[in-house]
């Protein structure tokens, strides 16, 4: 089901994240904060979890980034009151792209994601710190993540909740409003949106997903939630072209001959 207990799932997380730190031996987390609502709420769970004290948030905007995108992201930092950086990354990503031909903006998200985190790993690296990671259940489904980029997180609390859920959590963990309710967005293209992207809403895919991976059950009983088989195809089509994204690298075991 799709409905959660917001303070229970809190909690759970927020115990599972000290676990983590403490297997890593690590106190510190870095993040970097978008001003969506996927990394306002890993930041008010990792606030919770190791205390304003040990985080550190960064902004890594692009020329291209909105600036309302760069003003949602302050948001979450001065109302956790976390120390932050902002570390531009136009220049690097130009003096590769100006290199190369055709980069569609596709590519250039792909582009960005990664060196966005390699910025944040080498912070971490000098820090001391652990990535966190922002990537949802549905978007870990549908493969709306860039390998070795914002999925190579080392701690991801909301891997495992689908878009709806993060919503309902910003909601009681008291993310900004006007966070929660701003289009899902990549920031490169004015006017682009994750769900312009998909062809469907986060609602209709958590429905579907949730039925078919988590509830077992069958297309036809999908259907019985107001959903039509070309919807359902179209969802469970994309999980499994992007399934291979869950499996990279694949590492060759002998064992297996």
């Amino acid at each position: 089901m799709l409905m959660i207990n917001e303070e229970r799932t809190v909690e759970r997380i927020c115990e599972w994240m000290e676990k983590a730190f403490r297997t890593a031996r690590h106190q510190r987390g870095v993040l970097g904060v978008s001003g969506g609502v996927d990394s306002a709420v890993v930041a008010y769970l990792a606030e919770k979890t190791v205390g304003s004290k040990n985080l550190l948030f960064v902004k890594l905007p692009y020329r291209k980034s909105s600036p309302a995108s760069l003003f949602d992201a302050q948001k979450v930092i001065d109302a956790l009151k976390v120390e932050s950086r902002t570390v531009d990354i136009s220049f690097i990503a130009d003096e590769y792209t100006n290199a190369l031909s055709g980069v569609d903006p596709y590519r250039l998200g792909n582009i960005l994601a990664r060196i966005r985190m390699a910025v944040l790993f080498d912070i971490a690296a000098e820090t001391e710190g652990l990535v966190l990671g922002t990537s949802n259940k549905t978007e870990r489904y549908l493969g709306y993540g860039t390998l070795h980029g914002d999925l190579a997180a080392i701690i991801n609390p909301i891997g495992e909740l689908y878009k709806t859920q993060v919503w309902a959590l910003a909601k009681y963990l008291g993310v900004p409003q006007e966070i929660i309710d701003k289009h899902p967005s990549a920031d490169l293209v004015e006017g682009q949106t994750d769900e312009g992207d998909f062809g469907f809403t986060y609602k209709q895919a958590d429905d579907i997903l949730d039925a078919v991976y988590d509830e077992k059950k069958s297309k036809l009983e999908v259907t019985n939630l107001g959903y039509n088989l070309d919807l359902i195809d179209e969802v469970l089509d994309r999980v499994r072209f992007n399934e291979y994204k869950k499996e990279v690298p694949y590492i060759f075991d002998p064992r297996a001959l």
